[in-house]
C-alpha cells in the first residue's frame, strides 16, 4: 500500500481514488458548465409585459400637452368647413358644413360637387374667409380628401387646414 497525504482523496475502501486527484487542486470545468441566462431574460420581459397590461394609469398624473409653438388654432366662425363622411370604396359624402348634416350634403355626381365646393369657397372668401377647414372621418381615403383640396386650392390666397372627425 502506498504512503498517504493529508491532501490525497480517500474512498471508503481505503484507497486513492484516481478521477479526483488530491484535495489541494480542482477538476476543471468544460466549457458547456456555463450558466444560460436566456431563460432568465424570457422571464424578465415576460414579466414586465404582464405589468404593463395589468397596470392601470392614474387619471391624476395625466400628462399636460404644450401648447404647440408654430401653430394656431383656426377660428371656424371665420372659416369655410367641409366634411367629408365615411363612404363607398369609390366614392365618400361631402358636407358644406361642420358635421354630416343632410341638409348640408353636396352633389354625388363629381363635376357638380366640384362647382358647388368652388362657389363656396369664394362665398366664403367674398365674407373675408380665407381659411378652409377640410374635416374627414378617420376611416376615409385620402384619395377623396385630395379631391376636395384640388377644387378649394384653384382659389388664390385660401389657406388649408386639415382635421380628423373623430367619432365615438
Amino acid at each position: 500500500m502506498s504512503s498517504v497525504s493529508a491532501f490525497d482523496f480517500i474512498d471508503s475502501n481505503g484507497e486513492e481514488d484516481e478521477d479526483y486527484g488530491s484535495l489541494g487542486t480542482r477538476p476543471t470545468r468544460d466549457d458547456d458548465a456555463e450558466m444560460d441566462i436566456t431563460p432568465m431574460i424570457d422571464i424578465t420581459f415576460l414579466m414586465l409585459i404582464f405589468f404593463l397590461v395589468a397596470s392601470t394609469p392614474d387619471q391624476q398624473t395625466a400628462v399636460q400637452l404644450p401648447e404647440a409653438n408654430h401653430g394656431v388654432s383656426v377660428s371656424q366662425l371665420h372659416s369655410i368647413l367641409f366634411t367629408v363622411g365615411e363612404g363607398g370604396l369609390d366614392y365618400a359624402p361631402v358636407y358644406a358644413a361642420d358635421g354630416k348634416i343632410p341638409q348640408f350634403q353636396l352633389s354625388d355626381e363629381l363635376g357638380e360637387r366640384n362647382r358647388q365646393i368652388l362657389a363656396a369657397v369664394e362665398k366664403g372668401f367674398l365674407e373675408n374667409k380665407s381659411n378652409v377647414v377640410i374635416k374627414a372621418d378617420k376611416t376615409v381615403a385620402f384619395r377623396e380628401v385630395a379631391r376636395v383640396i384640388k377644387e378649394v386650392s384653384k382659389i388664390e390666397g385660401v389657406k388649408i387646414h386639415l382635421a380628423i372627425l373623430e367619432t365615438n
